[in-house]
């Protein structure tokens, strides 16, 4: 959702109190975010809103985060990337909640697990739109259980899944079998794998019944690369680097399934495939045709 398609409304009253408050609030926050704490609560501006939550998350964060925080987009997850606890997250709560006049369910906040689930969830509520649909998020163990792929051969670590997509992520440890020939003494992640993790991806989006409305469970040991058309790769990935995966289904028909997928690290594009393709089957006794389109 793009934070930057609502005009301005026009302009409330602060009281010169209310602001002397704000700015003592706001006072470990950086200029940039005080100054548009400021211009949201004068002229409910929603525009503000993005760089509010940005500098209200740096202000709880440790030194060494806040760069990362900064650079690294969207994608960073709050617990795991940026090393924010429970308590830490309520504190954020209430100071955005102070800043933004508004009130929020501690319920609400179960499924936020990146700074664009943040993003979006304070721009939906802020606007008064609905908010989008949850992620359902799919830990190691069910991730083990749902792909026919097994270490050293498994790269996704952890994923969310919606209708839209599916979100997965994998940290390159360096201690990968392939990394000791790929290539000596200089180790560098494989594109080919980084495809295989988008593979890996999509066959678990269709084994955990993504798109909602597939005629039968999806058969683990069915299902089969195909092809990959339209390879773009941009950056080199190290030791170190969390690849951020995501796949799109673009048009899903038994037995065949394709898929659109990204994968950036931080902020930064690595790669992508404009069409990831799969055939799979059902469970014995399941199987009847279906379609879901972009």
């Amino acid at each position: 959702m793009s934070l930057l398609s609502m005009e301005a409304p026009s302009e409330k009253i602060l009281s010169p109190e209310d602001e002397e408050m704000m700015r003592d609030s706001l006072k470990r926050c950086s200029p940039e975010t005080v100054e548009s704490a400021l211009a949201y609560r004068k002229t409910g501006d929603v525009d503000r809103v993005a760089v509010i939550i940005i500098g209200i998350i740096e202000r709880f964060l440790e030194p060494d985060m806040r760069a990362r925080l900064r650079k690294g987009g969207d994608n960073q997850r709050i617990f795991e990337d940026l090393g924010i606890d429970s308590l830490t997250l309520v504190e954020i709560v209430m100071l955005v909640e102070e800043t933004l006049d508004m009130s929020i369910d501690n319920n609400e906040l179960r499924d936020l697990r990146t700074i664009g689930d943040v993003k979006t969830f304070i721009d939906c509520k802020v606007r008064g739109l609905p908010m989008p649909e949850k992620a359902r998020h799919v830990g190691a163990e069910v991730i083990d259980q749902a792909l026919p792929h097994g270490q050293p051969f498994l790269f996704v670590q952890e994923a969310s899944i919606r209708k839209s997509e599916a979100r997965g992520s994998y940290k390159i440890n360096g201690d990968e079998f392939f990394l000791e020939g790929h290539f000596k003494g200089n180790p560098v992640f494989p594109a080919s794998i980084m495809l295989e993790a988008l593979g890996q991806l999509a066959v678990l989006y269709l084994t955990q019944n993504g798109p909602g409305d597939l005629p039968g469970k999806v058969d683990k040991d069915k299902v089969f690369f195909t092809s990959c058309d339209g390879v773009r790769c941009t950056r080199v990935c190290k030791p170190g680097d969390v690849l951020t995966l995501t796949v799109k289904p673009k048009r899903i028909k038994h037995p065949v399934g394709t898929f659109e997928g990204h994968i950036s690290v931080g902020a930064e594009k690595v790669a992508f495939a404009e069409e990831i393709s799969l055939m799979f089957d059902f469970c014995s006794g399941e199987s009847s045709p279906s379609t879901v389109s972009e």
